[in-house]
């Protein structure tokens, strides 16, 4: 890489930083300032009691100074034990989330990125044909069907009318229908933007001078064309997976799904603070750095591009 690229990257870094501290910090008080305590729905709880959990969990000090050691923990990847699941580590919860929700993830935006690419390229290359409209119909469905929707109808056909799969995230076969949930409307917006790029591209310059030299149609499609139509592509990425994880904690309830949705769902009704800025500060995370890894591939992709 040369000097400009690495400061950008430096720059980004940096930026990447200040984000996540805004994130943490604006959590931190909005959490804070709603009415109520984690202790509320307790029976019974004595003051006595009361106090002795809030010194327990440090819940007893000034705001500022809990907000200065959660930083120093957040530092170092400490965010604290859960005050509602006893006896667990918070870290150790979204590790335990995150090992279905990555593969959730990671399956749907496979499937996202490439049934979409695939499916734009064959609507551009048979512009105006009964496959490119039926792909446009389809994909513009999709696009405007909200994933709970989407998901719960998926969940009534073919889990409770057909029964031909499992309506329990965690049974076999049970992520097959949240990850299609999960990729439809990703999927749908890929394709209408790989075919918009693509139609674009075949009218340049370029692809008229590289049929007119003899390159067959699929080297031109292929060398040229295919590959400077997924910049846009690149851009969505990062974006892609911010709606991927935050859908997730939606389509997870569900399908009942064990990942990291349900315990961020049960976090916020149960108040369990560090329970809610883990998680918050897991996400935002992959957020920024899926932001930062996509601005990179645009260099790799086009070496022409010039970041600053």
């Amino acid at each position: 890489m040369d000097s400009k690229t690495l400061r950008y990257i430096a720059k980004r870094i940096v930026m990447a930083i200040v984000t996540l501290w805004a994130v943490i910090t604006v959590t931190f008080f909005v959490m804070k300032a709603v009415p109520g305590d984690p202790f509320a729905s307790e029976k019974a709880v004595t003051p006595a009691a009361r106090a002795a959990l809030e010194a327990k969990y440090g819940l007893d000090k000034p705001l500022m100074e809990q907000y200065k050691n959660y930083l120093v923990g957040a530092l170092h990847f400490d965010f604290g034990p859960s005050l509602k699941v006893r006896g667990r580590e918070v870290t150790a919860i979204i590790l335990d989330g995150m090992r279905t929700s990555a593969k959730l993830g990671i399956i749907a935006l496979l499937i996202a990125t490439v049934t979409g690419i695939v499916l734009g390229s064959i609507a551009a290359l048979r512009r105006n044909t009964i496959f490119d409209k039926f792909i446009m119909v389809i994909t513009t469905a999709f696009v405007s069907m909200p994933s709970f929707i989407m998901g719960s109808l998926l969940l009534i056909l073919f889990a409770i009318k057909l029964k031909w799969l499992p309506a329990n995230g965690a049974q076999p076969g049970g992520l097959i229908l949240p990850v299609i949930t999960l990729s439809l409307y990703p999927m749908s917006y890929i394709t209408r933007l790989t075919r918009s790029s693509m139609l674009d591209v075949l009218g340049q310059d370029y692809i008229r001078t590289a049929k007119a030299k003899g390159v067959s149609e699929r080297n031109v499609i292929m060398k040229h064309a295919l590959k400077n139509s997924l910049i846009p592509v690149i851009t969505y990425f990062g974006p892609e997976l911010a709606y991927i994880v935050t859908g997730s904690l939606v389509v997870e309830q569900i399908f009942a799904v064990p990942g990291i949705g349900r315990y961020f769902v049960s976090s916020i009704t149960g108040r369990d603070y560090p329970l809610i800025m883990g998680t918050t500060i897991v996400l935002a995370s992959l957020i920024v750095i899926m932001n930062l890894v996509s601005d990179i591939m645009y260099k790799v992709v086009d070496p022409r591009i010039n970041l600053e």
